[in-house]
Formats: structure tokens, sequence, C-alpha cells
């Protein structure tokens, strides 16, 4: 029987009743099932998590690329889904924060789903601008520099008492400050850092928040025979006021356009370095680096804290709480509240008492991580009138439940180590300006 062939066209043949196909040309790639990197992971990567995950920061992996983040696909999901990463610990119903890192949970679906589907990287064309990012100093160029004037040398092995530096500015005029950073000399044996700067003769800036009963008085130690051969406490350091700090959620402080820290000529800076032994002896020298305002700002941002240093946590407590209590005594604004505990902390809870007798919860951190200071910045400034009284509750677990705990069978007092603790909460604040008044009473 005699077969017909039948041409169909350029994209086929007809034989034998079967339709055989030639392509002009390679066929496009079936659509991915799911996310890609391109389109859908990497801006959620840039905005929560580049800013650490990047060579030469503090996070122990970059995911600025597609070839950098794919192999972490299914540990970037676990970590998200656990609430993990990106760091936030506060309530997400109390406050608005600017600098608030949490996913949103559709957020949270897509890179789960990024992974479950093979992780594919996507259309190139779909990729964002990558962030821009400085080199060295994140505060840019700083118009001074003023480092540590030697280094010291980290054993690599035991106890490190808190040590502590001083440096000159030599400021012979006033100075606005609009950005600091702290940068370590070896970040691997950095534990934190503080820098204060104290002004010459006495501070003689008005007092405007005043501390409850018992707050910041040491606790009290049971008399010991004296011992004419021990040797002599050191004496007590002024440290003044705090300008800068380093810790891990803790970098670089740009302040709002139109604020500013007022350091005056003459001021001496000193860094409190709390250095860690990791097994390797280190050698580090820290700077810091200080932008200077254009032209005097409108608002002076101040620094304070609220600390309660009388207390001690049972042995095998679980949920012990103490308190600490301040009053403003003038119109306040607060920009930032940085909440500090040790290694048996685990919540934080701040609420306000308004001169009218309104009570308002303002942070709540319900799962503190020692491991990740965060400077919570309240979106909108929080205005604080004369009379009103901020209240701050922490909470610590004492207990062999705690996993961190360094020694559960041991009472804890307040102390500059991590096995010690501490209850302190740093406050950046500001003091409103009052409209000004003619002799006859008029405003202008």
């Amino acid at each position: 029987m005699k077969r017909n062939v039948l041409s169909v066209g350029a994209s086929g043949l007809l034989l034998g009743g079967v339709i055989l196909v030639a392509s002009l040309g390679a066929q496009s790639p079936p659509p991915p099932k799911g996310p890609t990197f391109s389109k859908d992971v990497a801006p959620i990567l840039y905005k929560n998590c580049t800013s650490c995950h990047r060579p030469g920061e503090i996070a122990p992996m970059s995911l600025l690329t597609y070839e950098d983040a794919r192999p972490y696909a299914k540990a970037i999901r676990d970590k998200v889904s656990s609430g993990q990463m990106p760091p936030w610990h506060a309530d997400p119903t109390v406050g608005h924060f600017k600098n608030d890192s949490h996913l949103t949970d559709a957020e949270i679906e897509t890179l789960s789903r990024w992974a479950a589907t093979g992780s594919p990287k996507g259309d190139p064309n779909d990729l964002p601008p990558m962030p821009k990012y400085t080199d060295g100093w994140n505060i840019g160029t700083p118009d001074a520099v003023f480092t540590m004037p030697e280094s010291f040398n980290v054993p690599a092995d035991g106890t490190i008492e808190y040590q502590y530096f001083d440096v000159p500015t030599n400021f012979t005029e006033d100075k606005w400050i609009t950005a600091v950073e702290v940068r370590p000399g070896n970040r691997s044996v950095v534990h934190h850092v503080i820098v204060f700067y104290q002004e010459p003769g006495q501070n003689t800036r008005p007092r405007v928040i005043q501390m409850g009963p018992n707050m910041g008085k040491p606790q009290t130690q049971p008399a010991q025979p004296a011992d004419p051969n021990a040797p002599k406490p050191a004496p007590q350091r002024q440290l003044g006021m705090m300008l800068a700090g380093l810790a891990p959620g803790t970098e670089a402080w740009v302040m709002e356009p139109g604020t500013g820290l007022l350091m005056k000529a003459g001021s001496k800076l000193t860094f409190q370095m709390h250095y860690t032994a990791n097994g390797v002896p280190g050698t580090d020298r820290t700077s810091v680096g200080i932008k200077f305002a254009k032209t005097p700002p409108t608002t002076e941002l101040r620094v304070t804290a609220l600390l309660n240093q009388n207390f001690v946590i049972p042995a095998g407590e679980a949920n012990h709480t103490i308190e600490a209590s301040m009053t403003m005594m003038d119109d306040v604004t607060v920009w930032a509240m940085l909440p500090h505990t040790h290694l048996r902390g685990t919540s934080w809870k701040y609420d306000v008492t308004y001169p009218d007798g309104r009570n308002e919860v303002i942070l709540s951190v319900p799962h503190y991580d020692f491991n990740w200071q965060t400077n919570y910045e309240f979106d909108k400034p929080l205005h604080l009138p004369k009379g009103t009284k901020v209240h701050a509750i922490a909470t610590y677990d004492n207990s062999t439940k705690n996993p961190a705990n360094p020694d559960p069978k041991s009472d804890v007092r307040w102390g500059d180590q991590t096995w010690e603790e501490m209850m302190f909460t740093g406050f950046t604040y500001s003091v409103d300006k009052k409209p000004v008044t003619t002799p006859g009473g008029g405003g202008r």
C-alpha cells in the first residue's frame, strides 16, 4: 500500500498519521514552579539581611549573590521560619520602630517555598540593584578618628577584666556630632565596646530625668576581715556620657537630620573594652570615627541610662523579675531604647504612666537575646510630658531550664562579666523646646 507523505509546514511533518514537530530554535525552559532568587528572594535579603551578611561584616557568610545564597537555601528557610533570623525580638504588636527587621508572613513563605522548589535563580533581568555599602566606615569618611593610645594583647584563655583607655579629643571648640561608629582592630576578641565622653570641669547641663529609689546603688556585700596584704580595689572611674557602642546588633549610629550630640571643647574619650579569649592570643587597637554637622542642628540629643544594680537573683529561680523606674522632670522626646541584660535575661517590658494617669506599654521584648543587642528606634519619637514615669521590668531565668545559664547553682548579682548580670537600659532623648514669651505674656 502506498503511504501518503504530506507536508504540514515548516514546524512539522505528518507521517502515517503521526505529527513530528521540528523546532526552528531552542525551546524556552518551563517557568519555575516557585519563587526565584532574582525576582522574589533577593529583594527580601537586600532589605533585611545583607547589611550583616556580606564580606567583612559580622555574619558568617555572604548572601549578596545567588551563588552566595543558594547553598544556604534550607538553612535560611529554617532560621526565618523559627524567627531566629533576622534578629528582631520585640513584640510586633507593641509600638512601631524604624529599624524593625522582622519578616512578614508573606516574606517567610516566599523564602520557604524557594527552598522547597529547588531554589531557582530565575531571570537575571529581574534582579534588583544590589545595595550600596561603604567599605570600611559605614558612616562614610569620618571627620575625626580617635584610636586607643596603645594595643592590648588578649591572652588565649582566662578571664579578662574590662580595660579602659583614655583619649583626649583636643577640641578647641564645641562640636556637634551627627554620626559615630566604633571599628574594632580585631573583631574576633572584642566582645563589646562602649565609648564615653567626659566634658571638662563639672557637668552643668540641667538634669531632666529623676531615677527611682535605690536605682544605681551597688549591691551591698557582707563585711570581710581586713587583709593588709590584699590589693586595694581600683578607684571607681568617672566615665561621663555614652557616645557610641559596638556589640552584635549595635553598630554605627547615624542621627536623624536636624539632630546632633553636643560635645564640649576639651572633652576626653574613654574606651571601655570588653575582651573575650577565644583560644588564640590576639591583639586589638580599636578606633571610633566621628562626623560633624556642617551647621548646628535644631535638636540636641542626649543619652542616659535607667539601671538597677541593687539585686540578687536566687540560684535555681526560673522567673525572677527586677524593676526600675524614672520620672521626667521636663517635657522630653525619647528617640530610642536599648535594653541590656546578660545570659540569664529572658524578657523586657516597658510602660509609661502619664501625668493624667493613662498607662501605655511602649516596648515589649518577650524573647530577649543577649547575643543580639538591639537599639529600638521609634518610628515616631515618643513625647513624654513632665511628670511621666517610665517603668521597666526585666525577667531572668537562673535555673537549669536555661541552656545558656553559666551556673544555676549560684546566686547572681550585678557585675561586668557575662556570668554575672545587669539590669540596664540606654535611652536616647532630647528636651522639648519651650515657646518663648514676651514680658506681656504674648507668644512669639
